[in-house]
């Protein structure tokens, strides 16, 4: 990771933006942020609909009236279609995104995003933004496109297309790693009538999906009103909300993966035995390692971005103030410490040391005193 250049953290909600889920998810964000942060909302997923400025409002006046302790600034990026007056290639209208604190994007078509955004102005500035400390925050439909290869959930649920995947944004892929998300993993909308699970197609139908997709692929599928979040620069995500993260790996087995006994319940033994893989299930407040997922490499810190773009971002980015440097530990952080502290108290002691450890390797020290711990940041 290029020292001088922090990249934000990677929000990706499987459901409930709106919910009082997604305003936990919010919260650990905004705490991070200075005082009114900018918030840049996208409407390009939902830019096909003749009421998409309505769709991102949805999320805005939830900002507005749920979170409004932080005082948000808010800015709404029309960048709806390309070839139109709401372009996506619009570098004035995609300007705000470069003195943006946070990047959200939300509901619509994720195969539409995807044609919109690839390589636009638009994406370009949120990479740069991103790679100088924004932090992002992806919802249903945009928490799919930023996949390697997109689950076509219109195409297929609703239109009847043959099964298949399109290429995706590719957020991970600058850094080294195949991942594909599907949100809405434990979807129960079709009742006992129809399997609506697996982002509303189905477990027969994604079986079948998941033998076509690529063997070195990792999937993360991500319960409703859940989110999973992504440190890239300490290599650490933590699960939050009212369910849980699945991860299918293909090939050898890792520590923790759930034991083919329980795949039955889970719904995988044929994607598991396709794949020759095996299962990993966190469930909310669980902490692990990015590398259970993928790997971080170093980062070309302007790959994927034109030069011209990343100097007007990184001036822009300049002039604010380049993020990234914590003085104050992060939200969390101090989860990590209470629950040591919680592991302390029933004498846990090896749960406090492990936990212990992960809060050093996020880059803090815990030291105990007689009036609770105190956290300081760690030397280089």
């Amino acid at each position: 990771m290029n020292p001088e250049y922090k990249p934000g953290m990677v929000v990706l909600f499987g459901s409930g933006e709106t919910s009082p889920s997604g305003q936990k998810l919010f919260d650990i964000i905004l705490r991070q942020l200075p005082v009114s942060p900018r918030i840049a909302l996208l409407e390009t997923p939902a830019g096909f609909e003749l009421n998409s400025a309505q769709v991102i409002g949805r999320v805005v006046n939830f900002i507005q009236h749920h979170l409004k302790n932080y005082s948000p600034q808010q800015v709404v990026i029309p960048a709806r279609q390309r070839g139109t007056a709401f372009s996506p290639d619009d570098a004035e209208i995609a300007a705000p995104i470069l003195e943006a604190d946070l990047i959200f994007m939300g509901p619509g078509s994720p195969t539409y995003a995807v044609r919109q955004l690839k390589e636009s102005i638009t994406w370009q500035y949120i990479l740069a933004s991103h790679r100088l400390g924004a932090h992002l925050a992806f919802s249903s439909a945009a928490t799919l496109a930023i996949s390697e290869y997109v689950l076509p959930v219109y195409e297929i649920f609703k239109v009847g297309e043959e099964l298949h995947w399109k290429n995706g944004l590719n957020l991970f892929g600058l850094f080294g790693s195949s991942l594909v998300f599907i949100p809405h993993w434990n979807n129960h909308e079709g009742g006992v009538e129809l399997d609506t699970s697996r982002c509303f197609i189905g477990m027969t139908r994604f079986e079948k999906l998941m033998d076509i997709l690529p063997a070195e692929i990792t999937v993360i599928g991500i319960d409703e009103n859940t989110g999973l979040v992504i440190d890239p620069v300490s290599g650490v995500c933590q699960v939050i909300g009212s369910g849980g993260v699945t991860l299918i790996h293909t090939g050898k087995v890792h520590q923790d993966a759930i034991p083919p006994e329980d795949l039955q319940k889970e719904g995988l033994i044929k994607v598991v035995e396709q794949r020759q893989g095996h299962v990993h299930h966190f469930q909310s407040s669980q902490v692990f390692q990015f590398s259970r997922i993928g790997s971080i490499k170093q980062l070309e810190i302007t790959a994927g971005i034109e030069e011209q773009l990343w100097n007007l971002a990184l001036e822009k980015r300049q002039q604010r103030g380049i993020q990234g440097l914590e003085t104050q530990p992060s939200t969390m952080i101090a989860q990590l410490v209470q629950q040591r502290e919680q592991a302390r108290v029933k004498k846990d002691w090896s749960k406090a040391d492990e936990l212990r450890n992960q809060i050093e390797l996020l880059g803090w020290l815990v030291a105990d005193t007689p009036d609770g711990p105190v956290v300081r940041k760690k030397e280089s």
